[in-house]
Parts: C-alpha cells; structure tokens; sequence
C-alpha cells in the first residue's frame, strides 16, 4: 500500500511538474510574442510620425510660391540671409548684364537640389549684392526658397579666400548632400570670398 502511494505521490508530483514546465514555456513565448509586438508597433507609429513630417514639409514646400522673373531676367531662386539683412533673387542666366542686377547661379544643379549650387554675385553697396558676405561666419544660416523644390535651410561651414583661377570650389562631389556655394570678390577683385553651406541637419 505504501508503495502505490508513493507512486501515486511520484505521478502527481511528475504531472504537477510538467504542467508547471508547459506554463513556464507558454508564459515566456506570449512575453516574446508581447515584447516582438511592442517593437513593430513602435517601428509602426515613428513610420507613422516620419511620413505624416515629410507631408507637412512637402505641405510646406507647395505653399513657397516667388516670381519667376525680376528685371526681365528668369529667377532662380531666391536667397534670404537674416545675419545681414539680405534678400535677393538668383538669376539664372550668368552674364555681366544680369549679374549687374542681381546675383546669378554661376555652376552646379537647380536650386535645392542634390549637388553643389553655385552662386556669384558682386560685392557692390546695394540692397540685393553681395556687399556684406563678409560679416558671415561659420555657423551662420540662410535660407534658400525656389517654387520646384520648396525652401531649404543651409548652415555655413567653410569661409576662405582665393585666387580667381581657382574653381575647386566648384566641385559637384558633394556625397548625397545639398550644398550652397556664395562666391564674391574682396581685395579690388583681386580675390574670391568663398562660403560653403551645407543643408542644415545634414553635416
């Protein structure tokens, strides 16, 4: 009798164990499961957030609306500039006749677009020129609007002077980013002030 009630007692402690092994395994694979589900619906809601951002730039980007010519001349872009108080319309066509009226893309892409844009302007003491290109410096923002593309924001990262041969700065290698390039002369024409922007976020 004692023996049939040990096995007895050995069954029910064996059945009591694998029961309690089945519900460990089933309480760890829903905690996965719960755990797995958190991820993807995390991963759901910033892809939510990332697409509902780009409609609101995109939203943004429709509203930018310039003129498209400016002393007969087809524009651009149009830079603006707070530090120095400098609004001004980039013209497309690069001459001495159009660059006496406003600055003008010089070499690159279209504005805001991938690629090195290259803008040349005079340093003459007018509203729209390039007069106070100077005062900038390396931190510096500026904005940069044109009716394809929208408006794109550029932080300055390079300042530096050269000889008027020298075009490296003209370079279009520019790794996927959008960048701005303001050319002026300094030193009676002697020499170009080059000033690098790159878009801001995207260093």
């Amino acid at each position: 009798m004692k023996t049939e009630r040990r096995k007895s007692k050995t069954k029910i402690l064996i059945t009591f164990l694998i029961v309690f092994i089945c519900l460990f395994i089933i309480f760890y694979v829903l905690i996965g499961i719960y755990k797995e589900n958190k991820i993807k619906l995390k991963e759901t809601e910033k892809a939510e957030v990332q697409v509902e951002r780009t409609a609101n730039e995109e939203e943004v980007k429709e509203k930018v609306n310039i003129q498209s010519t400016y002393s007969g001349y087809e524009v651009s872009a149009k830079l603006v500039i707070p530090k120095i108080n400098l609004e001004t319309y980039i013209l497309k066509e690069y001459s001495k006749q159009a660059m006496d009226l406003s600055p003008t893309k010089f070499w690159g892409p279209d504005a805001n677009e991938i690629g090195n844009f290259c803008i040349t302007g005079h340093n003459y003491k007018k509203d729209n020129m390039f007069y106070d290109l100077i005062n900038l410096s390396i931190g510096d923002e500026f904005e940069l609007l044109d009716n394809k593309n929208g408006k794109y924001t550029y932080t300055i990262y390079d300042i530096y002077k050269v000889k008027p041969e020298n075009t490296a700065s003209l370079n279009q290698e520019t790794n996927g980013k959008r960048i701005v390039t303001l050319i002026t002369c300094v030193n009676y024409s002697n020499t170009r002030l080059i000033i690098k922007a790159v878009e801001k976020g995207n260093s």
